[in-house]
């Protein structure tokens, strides 16, 4: 050994043109430092046989040695050597090269393209002397390390790489027989197969082929009792090519993946074979994710902890390159995962790509880099939390980062998915010109189609032929017929390849989206264009079936109808609409009572407002007015009415939790079945029928009909329900049956196109001008604006008054006999003062308010379905009074002494004054800070009364509230802590305590919400910022009326009248009779007295609206 090492010295020496004196000692001459540790790291191979614990240290010292240099010298030094030496020497420095390439391939540190490109080199060298005619099964060996080296080559082509790699391993396999040397024959055949699998050139599929025979010919050789670590290896490698594979059933390959990496799992365990375990447990979590067959969910959540199994090895210390491929995929499970919540799902998912990306540099790997920049921006696209806009920005800028990679020179395939994938971020992007950002995803799709062609990849190109039509659908620039057109040809195009028997969901969807581009055709026929548009979307209902697909199944339907009413089909519009509903309701139902997703349901509401709308438009075009009513009532307050019916069926917390669970659980049994059915070629729904069935049963909500709304109207009421379509609003009236124009028919007045818009353009100035109240930068400036909307209050009534024709309707449809009016409103409309709107009097030219038209009142529900639901609520008594009085230093005797009068017609009182008035004296929380209970003076009340400042919080509605001494009792609090089951009125003597939140589902979200919802049968409340003088006395005199009529509107009625009417002298005479003390009444009475010294006698100071308007009552009325 030690004269070979001396031998091979002194012959790179002299190679070198080095001193050629016979060294001494075994110390090799040194006069080139790289040559140096060249016959170094040579030395060290010989001595230890090439053992890597040897090397690797001498190779980690002089790492800044490891160059192209270095490959350059072994190529040129080693070549002259081996050509000059005698053959038995030369054979071995060949065989120390070999082994020393060997270690260098496999060495983690430095650079690892320059490592490659050493090891290359060396086995390049050693073809020289390991000759085929030679020493052939050397050659061969050679050739089998020259495939691999190639095979992950970083420099260079990766295709030409791949196609070296490939010729190599071909090339050793005509020494490697199997019958000559059968388990390196197999070895060759893993390796070829493995190239094969990572091919680029020639047909996906074919190349897929081939590795998936070369890997079952390996196993062969490679048995389990024979080689059990060779044979766990390469059936982990065979389920690789099947993850992958094109060809047959993509169902059955995963199958067949997921069998040979659990065959693999059998020999490679942790504890004997931790990395290659590791290695088995990510690919394996990889099969999951995409697998077909067996619960979707299931599958996940199977892949989720296979991936988090593989990290327990693969952590960031030992493997960082394993261990960010790892969180990449991870990542992608989460992004994909079904259970948990979704929001939460795709942070993990940000989380563990952000991860990835700190081993995963564009330096260090800049084709696995780009990846999980491209799978990052999927993410952000898709993220639900943060602001959309940024999102959607970050998407675009992971996309545009992946593209600096995904070259369409170097990797065009991905290149055109990123280019896809780009277009679509730019067709949702919010910032931005949109004609812009359309044009921008239409540039990208185009490009995605120069890769993505329907030769090559037929389902990608049908798949963007589908978005590019989408584009072209939405685009703004260019002529909107040919934008039209364009994109009926690209839909007609992706369904030459998504047809119904290889693609049936896609097709599904492209009919839909066809149809849509033909119900808003230009060019054509109308009467042809709405027909195809029919057809496509009675093609789409083949697949979308309510048992299949119950959203997509809704919303075809819901286009469907469109398509239909557009085409004057009216009755085939009302059963398309009429299913859609069923279904859309169904949906919703699932959505669990009580579950805490309730926002959800309101998105739900707001998605399908245009539905119910659309429906009304149609059951009044067939005369079908009760039916528009009910349709009505079923597109409104959705969320309170179903909590009233949970409420009233399960009365008892114990009861409601348990019906909760029950409905829960049939929810994701239900959940369990659709996923189960969709991967049947012949779905049975019997049995998802039978359970939807259970459900139907156990869920409290049941829509209302007009008779029964009828039978709960006194003899001498009636109901005005407004309702805001698109172009204009309704009217629809409904009076007793015996006085109804037909029976069991609503009366319907309707809006002209102007009135609609002067309505919009009204409440938006109405709006426009009270917020501006709100958000002045100066007092002065905030005073100011105040006044001028108060001033013009009054003609501001007088013109919605005009606009929505009241008069019309009174003198039309009320009938005489009537003596209370309840008034139902819509959208923005809860948002003034309707009773207090002037109206001509019946049979003369006098004008009085609306409230004074009515002799019992004029009251307000949120919807007609709290009708009989508050009826059957019966609150005789009313003696136990509640009050929270002037919780804020501000108000600290604001109230003018109107509580000290109030509490009076009381027999038991229990007041919170100031600094005592909190929150945490009504809503207790036990020692142990887990249960929240309410006070037991609030729970036996049977009359609230807040004297304090109100708010509303137009961003999150359940965040208003009334400020107390401590903190802010928010409608969030009222709705979860609340029982009032014994309370018949709750008053809001403050500011914007009747405001609801606007919101096209018309959710009626505000404070009379949470305390109607809490038990209490009425609640009176404010619509704006109030006067606290007036505020104070219109509650006492409401209190005094209340204590004579026992009617809480009529009561209401002859306060607010008394307010309006009373002169400066009519106050200071009412003061001497009232109980006030003796303080108050000299206060009040210098106040009164001024105003008459100033204004005169027989001045009514709070005449205008703006004093005693703002206050209205709602609910049941008694």
């Amino acid at each position: 050994m030690l004269t070979r090492l001396i031998n091979f010295a002194l012959q790179l020496a002299k190679a070198l043109g080095l001193s050629s004196a016979t060294p001494t000692s075994s110390r090799v001459p040194t006069a080139d430092s790289q040559l140096n540790f060249l016959i170094e790291a040579l030395k060290a191979t010989a001595e230890s046989d090439g053992n890597a614990e040897v090397v690797y240290p001498l190779l980690q010292a002089n790492l800044d040695k490891l160059d192209d240099n270095l490959a350059l010298l072994l190529r040129d030094r080693a070549t002259a050597t081996l050509a000059e030496v005698e053959l038995k020497l030369a054979l071995s420095i060949a065989v120390d090269i070999v082994n020393f390439s060997n270690l260098i391939q496999r060495f983690p540190l430095g650079s690892r393209a320059t490592n490659l490109e050493i090891a290359i080199t060396g086995y390049e060298v050693v073809g020289t002397v390991f000759t085929r005619e030679a020493f052939p099964q050397n050659w061969a060996t050679t050739q089998n390390n020259l495939a691999n080296a190639y095979r992950d080559r970083i420099r260079g082509d990766k295709a030409d790489n791949l196609e070296s790699a490939i010729a190599f391993f071909q090339a050793a396999l005509q020494v490697r027989t199997r019958e000559a040397f059968p388990q390196n024959w197999a070895t060759t055949q893993n390796n070829l197969a493995t190239a094969y699998r990572n091919r680029i050139r020639g047909d996906k599929a074919d190349n897929l082929e081939h590795a998936i025979a070369f890997f079952q010919a390996a196993l062969q050789v490679y048995t389990r009792e024979a080689f059990p670590q060779e044979w766990a290896m390469t059936q982990n490698n065979l389920a690789n090519a099947y993850l992958e594979r094109i060809r047959r059933d993509k169902a059955d390959n995963l199958e067949h993946a997921i069998a040979s990496y659990q065959r693999a799992l059998q020999v490679l365990t942790r504890e004997v074979f931790p990395q290659e375990w590791a290695i088995t447990q990510n690919n394996l979590a990889t099969a999951y994710r995409d697998r077909i067959r067996g619960d979707k969910a299931d599958n996940l959540e199977h892949a989720i902890a296979f991936f988090q199994a593989a990290l327990q090895v693969r952590t960031r210390e030992a493997f960082p390159q394993d261990w960010a491929m790892t969180q990449h995929n991870l990542a992608t499970a989460y992004r994909d995962r079904i259970r948990g919540d979704k929001a939460d799902n795709l942070e993990h998912a940000i989380a563990f790509f952000q991860a990835a990306l700190q081993v995963r540099t564009r330096e260090a790997f800049p084709q696995d880099w780009a990846m999980t920049q491209h799978n990052l921006a999927t993410a952000y696209r898709d993220r639900i939390r943060g602001d959309k806009a940024d999102n959607l920005e970050n998407a675009i800028a992971f996309f545009q980062a992946a593209l600096q990679v995904r070259t369409r020179e170097a990797f065009p395939q991905d290149w055109a998915s990123t280019q896809n994938n780009l277009a679509t971020a730019y067709f949702y992007r919010i910032r931005g010109d949109k004609a812009d950002n359309l044009e921008d995803a239409i540039a990208a799709y185009q490009a995605a189609l120069q890769v993505r062609t329907r030769e090559t990849f037929p389902q990608d190109w049908a798949s963007t032929q589908n978005n590019l039509a989408t584009a072209y659908f939405y685009r703004i620039r260019g002529d909107k017929a040919d934008n039209l057109e364009n994109a009926i040809a690209a839909y007609q195009a992706a369904l030459q390849v998504r047809t119904r028997e290889a693609f049936p969901q896609e097709w599904a969807s492209t009919q839909n989206n066809l149809a849509t581009a033909y119900f808003y055709r230009i060019r054509g026929d109308k009467a042809d264009n709405l027909e195809n548009a029919i057809a496509a979307y009675q093609a789409a209902l083949q697949v979308y079936t309510r048992e299949a697909f119950p959203q997509n199944h809704a919303e075809t339907l819901f286009n469907l109808g469109l398509a239909y009413q557009d085409a004057q089909q009216f009755t085939n519009a009302y059963h398309s609409f009429a299913e859609a509903i069923e279904t859309v309701e169904f949906l919703r139902g699932e959505i669990v009572l009580g579950s805490g997703v309730e926002e959800h349901k309101q998105k739900l509401a707001e998605e399908w407002n245009k539905l119910y709308s659309g429906m009304v438009e149609v059951c009044l075009k067939l005369n079908y007015r009760d039916q528009a009513i009910e349709y009505i009532e079923r597109s409104k307050t959705r969320n309170l009415i179903e909590l009233f019916a949970k409420r009233d069926l399960y009365p008892q917390a114990e009861i409601a939790e348990a019906a909760r669970k029950q409905l829960q659980q049939l929810r994701q049994e239900i959940e369990e079945e659709q996923r189960r059915l969709k991967q049947e070629e012949e779905p049975n729904y019997t049995h998802i029928n039978q359970l939807r069935q259970q459900y139907n049963q156990l869920y409290p909500y049941q829509p209302i009909r007009f008779a029964e709304i009828q039978n709960h109207l006194d003899e001498d009421s009636a109901i005005i329900e407004w309702y805001i379509f698109n172009d204009c609003f309704r009217a629809l009236i409904i009076t007793p049956q015996e006085e109804q124009e037909s029976k069991g028919q609503p009366s319907v007045w309707t809006s002209s196109t102007q009135d609609y818009e002067n309505l919009q353009n009204w409440a938006k100035d109405y709006l426009q001008a009270y917020d501006a109240t709100q958000s002045t930068e100066t007092e002065a400036e905030q005073e100011e604006l105040k006044k001028q909307w108060e001033t013009s209050i009054a003609s501001r009534l007088q013109q919605l008054a005009e606009i929505l024709h009241l008069n019309d309707i009174l003198d039309s449809y009320i009938p005489e006999t009537c003596k209370q009016l309840i008034l139902v409103p819509h959208l923005y409309l809860h948002l003034f003062p309707i009773h207090a709107l002037e109206v001509r009097k019946r049979d003369s030219t006098d004008r009085i308010c609306l409230l004074d038209y009515f002799p019992k009142g004029v009251r307000y529900l949120p919807s007609c379905q709290l009708l009989p639901r508050l009826q059957q609520q019966q609150r005789p008594v009313f003696k136990n009074l509640f009050v929270i009085q002037n919780p804020t230093l501000d108000l600290y005797e604001q109230d003018l002494g109107a509580v000290s009068v109030i509490k009076k017609q009381f027999t038991d009182t229990h007041i919170l004054k100031e600094d005592k008035a909190k929150k945490s004296a009504i809503l207790c929380r036990e020692e142990n800070g887990d249960k929240i209970t309410l006070s037991e003076s609030l729970l036996r009340a049977n009359c609230l009364f807040f004297f304090c400042h109100g708010y509303f919080n137009w961003a999150s509605p359940l965040d208003s509230g009334l400020q107390l001494a401590d903190e802010n009792l928010t409608l969030a609090d009222i709705i979860t802590h609340f029982n009032l089951k014994n309370c018949r009125l709750v008053t809001l003597s403050a500011c914007e305590t009747g405001i609801s939140e606007l919101s096209i589902s018309d959710e009626y979200i505000s404070l009379p919400y949470g305390f109607l919802l809490a038990g209490s049968t009425n609640v009176v409340s404010s619509l704006w910022a109030v006067n606290a003088t007036a505020t104070a006395l219109l509650m006492i005199e409401f209190y005094q009326q209340l204590q004579q009529q026992n009617n809480i509107a009529v009561a209401l009625k002859n306060a607010q009248c008394w307010l309006r009417d009373t002169t400066a002298q009519g106050f200071q005479d009412w003061l001497e009779q009232s109980q006030l003390n003796i303080v108050w009444k000299t206060q009040l009475g210098k106040y009164f007295q001024s105003i008459a010294a100033e204004e005169g006698e027989t001045h009514q100071p709070f005449e205008n609206p703006y004093y005693w308007a703002a206050f209205c009552a709602i609910g049941k009325g008694v």
